[in-house]
């Protein structure tokens, strides 16, 4: 009896030997030769060695990749039992495998093992084979499986959820040191946790499942460190966690990191790196991030402004469902920043923005259905009509788009009267009504006119925050119309602050006061940078300033060539004035060279 099992022993010894020959290979480096150990000893039975073929199929090591041919190998060490096998398998299977492929299928013979299987056919998940696979190598102590398990439970579909098994499987998986029974269990407990104590217990797994490598677990630290909740509020600890997340491609904690860097807030303020990570968080489908790009391109904070990425990054992230990147890309198409001026294109995202709930949208919308986009006179009369209903219910709005109806005779016949009526409705709570108003007593005609009030109007939409009235205010101040009412630094600051939200003519008239005759220090090197931003979007009379200051160097640089390009293009938008000194400019050159 001895003897027949040392026989037995002695004949498995050449295959444990092969076997740890294959995985020394494997760890130096070397997975074609570890493939070809491999590969004989499975067709020999050996369920390890099966396991490692499936192996090097699944990640291509050694052997061209096949997802099919994988999966029948790690089938057949699953079923001899093996806890790994058991857990891969289920991986599998929770990823998808091709729809109607069966791995207990015959498959390649092992002479022929390196000829790649195409893996065409669309994929399917299969939680239920998933649950029995993953529970297989659960019971048998796989740590990784218990783990699995316990997420199918938790999140797979209706018919398998089961909570108190889920929280017995992430238990065990944790107490076997899985770094997702870890997560798992903290997650669990931080949302049932209602003491210090128990949200002290689920931070520790927490940090347990971070220190194993998952950026979920990172991302979820650097939330909670952010708020203060279950740990001490520690903005430099936030940012450490956002960032080990966002290294794992965890998108929100790349865009949240993005924003920390942008800000300085937790991190050293650094917005070459801010952009990085948010460039990256867009590119994981973050809308926030897309918007928060947008945002950067249009302030050039850091940047030479460019208005085109802007263009590109609120559209992704309006694509995407972000709420006020939709208004943004829509006043972009609207006022021609970083594309061709399209009132069609603006207003169909101001109604994509409305109908998302952003109310200055609908208003926006409003605005451009009124000044006769994409609307027929049965169109215009059933707009009205509407606007109608909703102003009587006491919708300011409501009243606001009414009134531009009656002040532009949008459906019917002009009323400023009752325009101006209803603008007085809406005025306390819509934006755009203040700053209407507020035009319509100053223009007066059909109503008794009142330039005073009616510059408070306009001032206090200014104040709100509104790019067009704003740069209103600006001019008032500067040509002192309103009696009382002359400040050309508080009119710089208008001009700033509505440059800022992309106003072109804000831009022009920054260039305009630095270029001097006003009441502030004259800077042409200012002034020329502002006119240049503004000729750069195509703005006629910006290009005009360009060309002039280059030609006559009047900031300190002069460059006829590059001056008379920008004459060129300002006489292209008929300024008439850019014609007047291309000729006077050939007429000089001519001269010069008689």
């Amino acid at each position: 009896m001895m003897g027949m099992k040392l026989g037995r022993f002695a004949s498995l010894r050449p295959s444990v030997r092969r076997l740890a020959r294959g995985l020394r290979w494997l760890e130096q480096g070397e997975p074609v030769k570890a493939f070809s150990i491999f590969a004989s000893l499975a067709k020999r039975g050996n369920v390890e060695a099966q396991y490692q073929v499936g192996q090097a199929y699944l990640g291509g090591r050694g052997v061209p990749p096949s997802l099919e041919e994988g999966t029948r190998w790690i089938y057949r060490a699953a079923q001899a039992g093996l806890p790994k096998a058991c857990f891969t398998l289920a991986t599998v299977y929770a990823i998808g495998l091709p729809e109607g492929f069966d791995p207990g299928s015959s498959f390649q013979s092992v002479e022929s093992l390196s000829v790649p299987v195409m893996d065409a056919a669309p994929r399917r998940p299969d939680f239920d084979q998933a649950a029995i696979w993953a529970r297989k190598g659960a019971e048998a102590g796989h740590a990784d499986a218990q783990a699995l398990y316990a997420h199918v439970l938790t999140h797979g579909p209706s018919h398998l959820q089961d909570a108190e098994q889920a929280r017995h499987w992430y238990r065990k998986a944790a107490d076997g040191g899985a770094a997702q029974g870890h997560l798992g269990l903290g997650l669990i407990l931080i949302g049932e946790a209602s003491t210090d104590e128990q949200r002290k217990e689920a931070s520790l797994y927490l940090h347990k499942a971070a220190d194993g490598g998952l950026g979920t677990a990172c991302a979820t630290l650097g939330w909670m460190y952010e708020t203060g909740f279950a740990v001490g509020r520690d903005l430099s600890q936030a940012a450490k966690y956002y960032e080990k997340a966002a290294e794992h491609g965890v998108a929100p904690a790349q865009a949240r990191y993005g924003l920390m860097l942008l800000k300085g807030v937790g991190a050293e303020k650094n917005v070459t790196r801010a952009e990085t990570w948010l460039r990256r968080a867009a590119g994981n489908d973050d809308s926030d991030a897309a918007a928060l790009l947008g945002d950067l391109y249009m302030r050039g904070e850091d940047f030479i402004a460019h208005p085109e990425e802007a263009l590109k990054w609120y559209r992704l992230a309006a694509e995407g469902g972000h709420v006020a990147a939709t208004r943004a890309l829509a006043l972009l198409y609207l006022t021609g920043t970083g594309t061709e001026a399209d009132p069609q294109k603006a207003a169909q995202w101001f109604q994509i923005a409305a109908a998302r709930g952003d109310r200055h949208a609908d208003a926006d919308f409003g605005n451009l259905i009124l000044a006769g986009v994409t609307q027929s006179p049965e169109d215009q009369a059933a707009l009205k009509e509407r606007f109608h209903n909703l102003a009587e219910s006491g919708d300011p709005l409501g009243a606001f788009n009414l009134g531009v109806c009656l002040a532009q005779g949008v459906g019917g016949d002009r009323d400023k009267a009752k325009a101006l009526y209803w603008m007085g409705r809406a005025r306390d709570g819509i934006v755009n009504a203040q700053y209407w108003y507020g035009r319509m007593l100053i223009e007066g005609g059909d109503v008794e006119a009142d330039p005073v009030q009616g510059f408070a109007w306009i001032e206090k939409a200014a104040e709100a925050g509104m790019m067009e009235a704003r740069v209103a205010v600006a001019q008032f101040l500067i040509t002192g119309q309103i009696e009382g009412h002359r400040d050309h630094p508080r009119a710089l600051e208008l001009y700033h602050q509505a440059a800022d939200q992309g106003s072109i003519d804000a831009l022009f008239s920054l260039g305009a006061m630095y270029g001097g005759g006003h009441d502030v220090p004259m800077d042409r090197t200012k002034a020329f940078q502002y006119f240049q931003k503004a000729a750069q979007r195509g703005h006629g009379l910006s290009q005009l300033m360009v060309g002039r200051y280059l030609v006559r160097g009047l900031a300190g640089r002069m460059d006829p060539e590059e001056g008379r390009l920008w004459l060129e293009r300002a006489a292209a938008r008929d300024v008439s004035e850019a014609r007047e000194e291309l000729e006077e400019l050939n007429n000089t050159t001519s001269s010069e060279t008689s």
